[in-house]
């Protein structure tokens, strides 16, 4: 316009347009108010592996989240007037002593939502798959109170892990928390994966947080979930055995509001934390770098609180708070079968049952190698299906009977025939018990297997032929009118037309299997 005004002087066209433009601007300035936004920032002191010692902050609060140079994240966890310990979260390779910090006014958080399911994320919500950015609309702090006792329903509903051995003789029922403790590499993982397999089609959502594992191991289970289609519905939250130990720390938590998400839309949620061990050596780790006073076994004195406000927020809410439920399968190492060892101890304090594996069955290829007589559910009998307790009532007595008997005749004392057919039909409990890694089975054909077994009908079929057996009595359970198959499947009673009908149906199942009679 100052152009055109120099050549054209006396043009109105321009003399208006250059008053319009500076009225506009005139305006602009005189309805502009500046916004000014207050940051709070400090000095980093010191790091160390893990930790960094902040100064400058006086409003500081607990569990704050601090941002450091290069987009590094940190939770303030010691207050005092020379300074603040902040537990980082990431790489600090880079960090030196000099750089600036500053406060976000907020504690930390992580994405949820429905656009977690199927994706492979770290406790701060990134992704690890190689995919894109989850798309999520809200955030939840990863540190939330519990639900008061009055918004809690009973545990009244069972949640079917696929395994025979579980559903049978340690039921799981959604709310509850159930520990899986173990020796290393008895297979306490597999029966987590199996159960989250087992929800395919059954309205559960599931969250497995990897907390200190190998890579190759969570390589592992995500490649297995997905080729069986169990991640389209399974949120995977992992922090590595290299990463910092503060991503160890918060990643339960973590994991743990992304299912409070779902289970206060009023859905039912599996959360599997693989393991609390390593979470636990985390946070020693974190303490003693903290110099805080160690307790025993190095623990600090609140080890026990830590994972008592998390597993506490595994429940099952009523109908005023959307009737959603989340179940915890919190997994324990245990080292030479020691579970009055302090984790563990504490551990099955705060749960509400145990599964307890053992190497010396998993040497002698019992799988899964759970060790019934010291396992127990404290809740799921109650929410155990009708049908299921018909049929599994007199199962646990028959096989802890059986495992006596079984020690006693090791030392070649003379048997009675009463005694001899106890551990004959202890022998075939023990084989049906048994099941393969990713082969879940349905709850028909477990009360046709196990209806079979109060019948004694597997007691004649040879040892090395009951897994061709169970198989021949799965597909004739399959093959059951429509009607009672899904009476079986539902949470309905057995009537003794149901049992006789399917006690005939296993018996012709295994008619090929029973080995014809000798002649004299």
């Amino acid at each position: 316009i100052y152009t055109l005004r120099t050549l054209f002087p006396y043009t109105t066209l321009f003399r208006s347009a250059e008053e319009e433009a500076f009225s506009l601007i005139s305006q602009r300035l005189r309805d502009f108010k500046p916004h000014l936004t207050l940051h709070e920032v400090g000095t980093v002191v010191s790091v160390s592996t893990g930790i960094a010692r902040v100064q400058g902050l006086p409003h500081l609060g607990f569990e704050e989240l601090l941002t450091f140079p290069g987009g590094l994240s940190g939770i303030a966890f010691n207050l005092d007037e020379e300074g603040v310990d902040v537990v980082l979260l990431g790489d600090s390779a880079h960090l030196r002593a000099g750089q600036k910090v500053r406060r976000t006014g907020r504690v930390m958080d992580v994405a949820v939502g429905d656009a977690l399911l199927g994706r492979v994320i770290d406790p701060l919500g990134r992704a690890l798959d190689g995919g894109a950015q989850p798309a999520t609309r809200s955030r939840l702090p990863i540190e939330r109170p519990a639900a008061p006792i009055m918004d809690r329903a009973p545990v009244t509903e069972p949640l079917q892990s696929g395994l025979k051995v579980i559903d049978a003789l340690i039921p799981i029922g959604r709310g509850q928390r159930e520990l899986i403790l173990g020796d290393r590499q008895t297979g306490k993982t597999a029966i987590a994966i199996d159960t989250i397999f087992n929800q395919r089609d059954k309205n559960v959502l599931c969250v497995y947080c990897a907390i200190g594992q190998r890579a190759s191991a969570v390589a592992k289970a995500v490649a297995n979930l997905r080729e069986r289609g169990a991640l389209a519905y399974t949120v995977v939250v992992v922090a590595e055995g290299n990463e910092a130990p503060g991503l160890s720390y918060i990643a339960p938590y973590a994991a743990t509001s992304i299912a409070e998400h779902f289970m206060e839309a009023g859905r039912d949620v599996l959360i599997v934390y693989d393991d609390l061990t390593h979470h636990a050596r985390a946070y020693r780790e974190l303490s003693l770098l903290l110099r805080r006073p160690p307790g025993r076994e190095a623990f600090p004195g609140d080890i026990f609180y830590i994972h008592s406000r998390m597993l506490e927020r595994a429940t099952h809410l009523n109908q005023e708070r959307g009737g959603g439920s989340m179940t915890a399968l919190p997994i324990i190492e245990t080292e030479a079968q020691n579970i009055s060892a302090y984790i563990p101890t504490n551990l099955i304090s705060i749960t509400d049952g145990q599964i307890v594996l053992s190497p010396s069955l998993f040497e002698l290829g019992v799988l899964p190698a759970i060790d019934v007589g010291q396992s127990v559910s404290r809740v799921g009998g109650k929410a155990q299906r009708p049908a299921y307790r018909a049929v599994a009532g007199a199962l646990k007595l028959a096989y802890a009977q059986f495992e006596e008997l079984e020690t006693f005749a090791r030392f070649g004392a003379r048997l009675d025939e009463d005694t001899r057919q106890s551990i004959v039909h202890g022998q075939r409990i023990r084989a049906c018990l048994g099941q393969s890694e990713l082969s879940p089975v349905t709850v028909p054909a477990q009360i046709a297997i196990l209806l079979a077994l109060n019948a004694a009908l597997f007691d004649p079929v040879p040892l090395e032929r009951m897994t061709a057996a169970q198989q021949a009595v799965e597909a004739a359970a399959d093959g059951l009118p429509a009607v009672l198959g899904k009476r079986l499947a539902d949470a309905e009673a057995l009537t003794d037309a149901d049992r006789e009908q399917v006690t005939e149906a296993a018996r012709q199942a295994l008619a090929a299997f029973v080995p014809a009679p000798k002649e004299v």
